[in-house]
C-alpha cells in the first residue's frame, strides 16, 4: 500500500498513540517528550505522521508559534526499519505544502549525530549553534528551510556596483582567526576604496563548511562573522539541476577530473551564484579556478580571483549588464506588432504616469493605419517573450520614434544600446537628419543609454542628429550647425587638428560624422573571413543572421601581440584578406571606431574581453605570438559598406593619393585614405 501523510487530529487517539511509541523507541536522541506533548501538538495541527496500512512510519512534530512566521521542528522521527524510502522528505515537503505562508522551518540537533548530510539533503542550511542544556553541554547546531518568501533584506537593491559571492577559502582569508598563506589579495576586497563598489554575498555552501569546522572557537567566531556579508537563499530544486548540469559538463571538458564529494561542494558554489542571479565568483581554489570555461559556458558565472574583481571590477559589472556576445546568431527575432496584439504587450513593458496600460494599448493602437505609415517593430526571445518594442516612420528629414521599450530581461541593457544604433542607422539609410524619440516614458534603460550616443533633451524628448558627412571639421560643423539651428539649440565649435579624443566624441554623437582633419588616426585592419564572417556576417553565412541584431555594437578582435604604433581612440576599415573560394575575398568591408588596445597573456584578455566577442579561449591563444601574448582590439558602431571595396579599386585609391599600402598586418594609413575609402564603400552610383 501507498504512504500516505496524515495531519493528524485530536480525536485520532490511535494514530496519536503510534506516534508516541515509535517516539519512545528513539528517545536517546530525540528526547524524552510527554504523552500531553504529543496531543498538544495535534490540537495545534503540528503533528503529521507517514501512514502506511494504519502503521505509523515516521512522523514530524512542530510548533506553529502565534509570534512568529517560523515553523518550529522538535521531532522529525522515522522507524529505523523505514529508512531509506524517502519518508523524511515526504514529511517535510507535507509540512511546506500545509503552511506556506510560513517564512520557513527551524530545527536543532546534536553535532555529535552526525547527521548535517540528513539535514542538507533536506534543504536545511546552517542557521547558528547553541550550547545544549544537557548535563554535556554538548552544543546543538541550528538549521533552517526557507519558505522562499522575500525579506525586507533579500529585497534590499545593493548600492553597491557588483555583488560578488565568494567561496569558503575567500572567507577565511577575510574573516578567519588565523591568518592564511596569500590571504592579502583576498583582503583586498575590503579595501576601504572597495566599500562603495563591491558588496560580498555568500550561499548555503559557504554555511556548511562553517558548519563542519571542528574547532569550536573559529566556528563560532566565523558563524559571527557571516552577518558582514549579503545572504543569498536560492532555490533548492533549481540548485540541485544547476549542479547535475555542471558535474556533467565539467567531467566531459576534463575527463581526469576525479569525481568526489570535494568537486561537488566547488560546483555548488557555481550552481547557487547563478540561481542567486548573481554572475562572479570570487575564489583562489585551483580547481573552481580550472572550472571557470565550464562554469560560465553552463552557468553564466564568472569564476574569477580576488584580484579580478579589486582590478576589473567596472569591467565585471559591464560584463554583467551589457553582453553583445550573446545577441550573435541570437534566438531573438523581430517583426511587426500585428493587429489586435496591442493588449498583450501591456504587461511586458513599463508604463508610467498617464501612460497606463490601456492608454498605452491605445496609444500602441493610434500608430496602426492612418496617414503615418508607423513601423510598429516588436522583438521576441527565443522562447517567444516580447523584450523590446519600438515603432518609427520618417516625417520630412525627421525619423520619429513615439514608442521605445525594453522589458525587463538579462540583455536589457544591451538590447537598448543595441536599439539605439539601429534607429540612428535607420535613420541614416532614410536619409533622415534628426532623430526625435517621441515616447514620453522610454524605458530607463534606454534613456540611460541614449546620453552616450549623443541624444538630449529638447522640448521634453530625446533628440539627435545624424550627421552623414566624412569631411573636414569645416564641413562637419556647417551640416551639425545647420541642424542645430533648426532646432534651436547651440552646438559644439569644430576646429580643424582637434584632439583625438574630442574627435571621437564628436564621431560618436553625430555618427555617421568623420572629421577627417582631426588628430584621430586611422588603421586598417587584415582580417580572415573566418572572422569577419563570425563578426560582421561578411561573407555572409549559409543561414543569414537577424538583420536586428545581427551586428552588435561593440566587439573585440585578437592578433598578435606586435605594435604597429595603435592608438586609441582611432578609426579602423576592416580589409578581408583572402577568400573562402577563388576570386572571393580581398576587399575593405566596413568601418569601426577603436576604443582599447591591450596586450596580455590570453587568459588575461579572454577573462575581460569574453562578453563582447565571438571568440573561444582556444582561439585567443592561438592569436599569441612566441611571447605568449596576444593584442585585444575593442571596438564598436561598425558600419558594413553598402558596395565593398575591391583590392584593386583599395590600391588604385592610395596610388592616387601618392600613399604607400600595407596589407600585410595591421598598418596605420592616412585620413585622407580613411575618407577616399569610406565614400567609395558608400557610393551609390
Amino acid at each position: 500500500m501507498a504512504i500516505k501523510l496524515v495531519s493528524v487530529s485530536p480525536a485520532q487517539d490511535e494514530l496519536i498513540d503510534k506516534a508516541i511509541a515509535l517516539g519512545d523507541r528513539y528517545t536517546k536522541t530525540l528526547g524524552l517528550l510527554t504523552p500531553p506533548a504529543y496531543r498538544k501538538a495535534a490540537e495545534d495541527g503540528g503533528l503529521l505522521a507517514a501512514v502506511e496500512a494504519d502503521e505509523v512510519l515516521g512522523y514530524a512534530l512542530f510548533g506553529l508559534p502565534k509570534r512568529s512566521a517560523r515553523i518550529r521542528l522538535a521531532h522529525l522521527c522515522v522507524a529505523e526499519e523505514q529508512r531509506g524510502r524517502g519518508i523524511a522528505r515526504r514529511l517535510v515537503e507535507g509540512i511546506k505544502e500545509r503552511y506556506p505562508q510560513r517564512l520557513g522551518i527551524k530545527a536543532k540537533c546534536r553535532r555529535d549525530y552526525n547527521l548535517s548530510g540528513m539535514w542538507r539533503s533536506l534543504g536545511f542550511v546552517p542557521d547558528g549553534e547553541v550550547r545544549g542544556r544537557g548535563r554535556d553541554g554538548e552544543i546543538l547546531d541550528g538549521w533552517w528551510l526557507d519558505l522562499g518568501h522575500p525579506d525586507l533584506f533579500t529585497e534590499m537593491e545593493s548600492d553597491a556596483l557588483l555583488v560578488v559571492t565568494v567561496d569558503y577559502g575567500v572567507f577565511a582569508d577575510l574573516r578567519g582567526l588565523a591568518d592564511t598563506a596569500d590571504a592579502e589579495e583576498s583582503r583586498a576586497l575590503e579595501a576601504g576604496w572597495m566599500a562603495d563598489l563591491v558588496e560580498l554575498a555568500y550561499t548555503p555552501q559557504l554555511g556548511h563548511e562553517i558548519r563542519d569546522l571542528s574547532d569550536t572557537a573559529e566556528r563560532q567566531h566565523q558563524r559571527a562573522a557571516l552577518t558582514g556579508l549579503r545572504k543569498l537563499s536560492p532555490d533548492l530544486a533549481a540548485v540541485d539541476e544547476r549542479s547535475r548540469e555542471l558535474l556533467q559538463a565539467a567531467t566531459q571538458a576534463l575527463p581526469d577530473l576525479t569525481v568526489d564529494a570535494a568537486l561537488r561542494f566547488r560546483l555548488r558554489y557555481v550552481a547557487e551564484t547563478s540561481c542567486a542571479g548573481l554572475q562572479v565568483l570570487a575564489t583562489r581554489d585551483p580547481l573552481l579556478s580550472r572550472m571557470a570555461d565550464v562554469a560560465w559556458g553552463v552557468a553564466r558565472v564568472r569564476v574569477v580571483s580576488p584580484s579580478t574583481v579589486t582590478l576589473h571590477v567596472d569591467e565585471l559589472r559591464q560584463a554583467q549588464v551589457y553582453r553583445p556576445a550573446d545577441l550573435m546568431g541570437t534566438e531573438f527575432r523581430s517583426g511587426e506588432v500585428a493587429p489586435g496584439a496591442e493588449d498583450e504587450l501591456v504587461a511586458f513593458f513599463h508604463q508610467s504616469g498617464g501612460d497606463d496600460g490601456s492608454a498605452f494599448a491605445d496609444r500602441l493602437r493610434s500608430l496602426n493605419g492612418g496617414s503615418v505609415a508607423w513601423r510598429r517593430e516588436l522583438l521576441r526571445d527565443g522562447q517567444g517573450r516580447p523584450v523590446a518594442l519600438y515603432a518609427w516612420a520618417l516625417d520630412g528629414r525627421t525619423l520619429v520614434v513615439p514608442v521605445l521599450r525594453t522589458a525587463g530581461h538579462p540583455l536589457e541593457q544591451t538590447l537598448a544600446r543595441q536599439l539605439l544604433f539601429l534607429i540612428k542607422r535607420l535613420g541614416r539609410d532614410c536619409g533622415a537628419e534628426i532623430i526625435r524619440i517621441s515616447d514620453p516614458h522610454p524605458s530607463e534603460a534606454a534613456r540611460s543609454a541614449a546620453g552616450d550616443d549623443g541624444f538630449f533633451e529638447h522640448d521634453g524628448r530625446l533628440v539627435a542628429l545624424l550627421v552623414n558627412v566624412c569631411g573636414a571639421a569645416a564641413e562637419v560643423e556647417a551640416v551639425a550647425g545647420g541642424l542645430a539651428r533648426e532646432l534651436t539649440v547651440d552646438t559644439t565649435a569644430l576646429r580643424a587638428g582637434m584632439p583625438a579624443e574630442v574627435a571621437a566624441v564628436v564621431e560618436r554623437a553625430w555618427w555617421p560624422a568623420k572629421v577627417i582633419d582631426s588628430k584621430l588616426p586611422s588603421f586598417l585592419v587584415p582580417i580572415k573571413p573566418r572572422w569577419s564572417t563570425e563578426l560582421f556576417n561578411v561573407p555572409a553565412m549559409l543561414i543569414p543572421r537577424s538583420d536586428v541584431l545581427g551586428i552588435s555594437r561593440e566587439h573585440v578582435y585578437y592578433r598578435s601581440s606586435g605594435r604597429r604604433g595603435e592608438s586609441v581612440p582611432a578609426r579602423l576599415l576592416w580589409y578581408v584578406s583572402e577568400g573562402n573560394s577563388p576570386g572571393e575575398g580581398q576587399m575593405v568591408v566596413g568601418s569601426s571606431r577603436l576604443d582599447e588596445v591591450l596586450v596580455d597573456t590570453p587568459d588575461t584578455l579572454f577573462s575581460k574581453f569574453e562578453h563582447l566577442g565571438v571568440y573561444g579561449r582556444t582561439e585567443v591563444q592561438e592569436a599569441a605570438d612566441a611571447s605568449g601574448r596576444a593584442m585585444a582590439l575593442r571596438f564598436s558602431d561598425t558600419e558594413i559598406f553598402p558596395k565593398p571595396v575591391t583590392l584593386r579599386r583599395l590600391t588604385s585609391l592610395a596610388k592616387e593619393l601618392g600613399l604607400p599600402l600595407s596589407l600585410i598586418s595591421l598598418s596605420k594609413i592616412s585620413n585622407e585614405l580613411f575618407q577616399a575609402v569610406y565614400q567609395e564603400g558608400h557610393r551609390t552610383t
